[in-house]
């Protein structure tokens, strides 16, 4: 089995540089051919990835996407053929259409050769000036990429770095983005970020998925987690199972309002055998039923104490009945920040970088909009 990935990219947005990464860091083992198109006469870099043990096909005569027909299929076929490798890797010209190239590789596509991930390598300082005087090459790429990644993030304002993030999304909305400077991570994470094992989406599922699992229910057990057959005997007295007081409790609350924020006669007329006071059923609800959740890809830089102070709020129920919070996001300082947070209870630590920064919430009844006010993402 062969699996083509291709590295796109404009003019010096850096793609070798990527791929000289990914060749020492990710994929070590396999048996790989790179093969390179430069716009020009001479491939300038294929003394530094032969010297590497790579195979380079180069073909100097013109860019991939004006040889496609013919030439590029053949190439192509003739690497597969002749080395049998585990993976190709393409660097097209920097002014190629990403289009063009996945429409040339589909071409030779069968049940032993697969289409991989499709990369755009973006200079962040470049955005707006290449999308306004290359907009049909440029944006091409931007908009055809599965994944995203960023260069030279480090060396260009905040403000800029927004505004460029932006734009691409305008272009491509589902692309997973990388804004993290490189040396900050491993050809690891790059490597689940191109095979879309580090979105947004798959943070909020897994979770999701950890919260259901911790808060598995079994006979006897309401929503909130606790058993109700032993309940009195596990809380001081005059606490409900939400851990509240209530003889406190009552004057706080309006009359006929339970510790959830619901009215208990609103309960009383619409529950139903095996329902719970919060309004859902024991016997078969699912947790997407249970919980909504809330997050964000965020490339703002943070303090410690901003994110500590954002997570007490949390218990304030401001923002929603939050029951599970988790992030890592880049710090002021240059370092990165891990978070997790359970009602009363918050961890904040320093950790490893990720691709890009990610703040993720579930509970019920989040206040979407307010919850991005407080991390002013």
């Amino acid at each position: 089995m062969t699996n083509i990935d291709i590295y796109s990219g404009f003019l010096g947005a850096g793609k070798t540089t990527l791929i000289k990464k990914m060749i020492a860091e990710s994929y070590r083992g396999q048996k790989l051919v790179l093969i390179e198109n430069e716009f020009g006469e001479i491939g300038i870099d294929g003394g530094f990835l032969k010297d590497a043990g790579i195979n380079i096909t180069e073909m100097n005569s013109g860019c991939i996407c004006c040889s496609l027909v013919g030439d590029f299929g053949k190439a192509l076929t003739q690497v597969i053929e002749e080395y049998a490798p585990d993976r190709i890797l393409i660097e097209p010209s920097g002014v190629g259409k990403l289009s063009d190239v996945i429409g040339a590789v589909n071409k030779v596509t069968n049940d032993d050769v697969t289409l991989g991930y499709t990369v755009a390598v973006v200079d962040a300082g470049k955005v707006k000036v290449y999308m306004k005087n290359f907009g049909e090459f440029y944006n091409n790429q931007v908009e055809t990429a599965s994944t995203i990644i960023l260069s030279r993030t480090d060396v260009i304002p905040q403000q800029k770095l927004d505004n460029a993030v932006a734009m691409l999304r305008e272009h491509n909305p589902e692309a997973t983005i990388v804004t993290t400077p490189w040396e900050q991570l491993t050809g690891e994470q790059l490597l689940e970020a191109m095979e879309g094992q580090a979105t947004l989406a798959t943070e909020m599922a897994q979770l999701l998925k950890e919260h259901h699992h911790h808060h598995h229910q079994v006979e006897g057990e309401c929503c909130c987690g606790h058993d109700h057959e032993h309940h009195h005997h596990h809380h001081e007295e005059g606490e409900c199972c939400c851990g509240h007081d209530h003889e406190h409790h009552h004057h706080h609350h309006e009359e006929g309002e339970c510790c959830c924020g619901h009215d208990y006669e609103h309960h009383h007329h619409h529950q139903v055998e095996g329902e719970c006071s919060c309004g859902h059923d024991h016997g078969h609800h699912h947790a997407d039923e249970v919980f909504t959740s809330w997050g964000v890809e965020t490339h703002k830089k943070f303090t410690q104490e901003f994110i500590e102070d954002a997570l007490r709020k949390l218990d304030s129920r401001e923002y929603g009945f939050v029951l599970r919070a988790k992030g890592i996001v880049a710090g002021s300082d240059g370092s990165w920040i891990h978070f997790d947070y359970v009602p009363g209870e918050a961890n904040v630590r320093s950790g490893a970088a990720a691709i890009t920064g990610k703040l993720c919430v579930i509970g019920s009844g989040l206040d979407e909009a307010d919850l991005a006010v407080l991390f002013e993402v």
